[in-house]
């Protein structure tokens, strides 16, 4: 049991000797794979990944969304969605139907099969996220907010809605 107490020090001491950006940034990258390997055990497990998942939730919150609509909510290029939504649109959990003011546009709806994709489930990257805002304080949730919506800004993602 010393040795491992003994790692552990010596692991903290690499940590530390990091720096404020490198850690920080250490941190960022942990989050991504974790956010990477949750949606690939959601997609074994719940037949749905994390972001298609999250097109669901943002199509049942606004039925007759637009691929422009979504894209711009997400903060991707229009053509990075579209291999989520051509795979939703596969499985039967939307539809899709043209715009009556302009054909050219797409609007989705979840199907019935979309709309149970749609219910709170256990074991979602979002109930993991719901469960820790809920645990912390809302002035901490407000500083990443910022924190993150200030990293994404100067990274290049627009968010007008900031």
């Amino acid at each position: 049991m010393k040795t491992k107490s003994v790692e552990a020090k010596r692991e903290q001491r690499k940590v530390d000797s990091l720096g404020d950006v490198i850690e920080f940034m250490r941190l960022l990258w942990g989050l991504d794979h974790g956010l990477q390997s949750t949606s690939k055990k959601m997609g074994r497990e719940l037949g749905i990944t994390g972001p298609q998942r999250l097109v669901i939730r943002l199509v049942g919150r606004y039925p007759g969304i637009s691929a422009g609509e979504l894209a711009e909510i997400l903060r991707l290029h229009p053509s990075t969605l579209t291999g989520v939504l051509a795979r939703l649109l596969d499985r039967g959990a939307l539809v899709r139907a043209s715009d009556p003011k302009d054909a050219r546009r797409a609007l989705f709806k979840l199907t019935a099969a979309g709309k149970k994709l749609d219910a709170s489930k256990a074991g979602t990257v979002e109930a993991t996220v719901r469960k820790v805002l809920n645990r912390l304080p809302e002035a901490k949730v407000t500083a990443a907010r910022e924190v993150l919506t200030a990293l994404s800004r100067d990274l290049g993602v627009d968010d007008e809605r900031a």
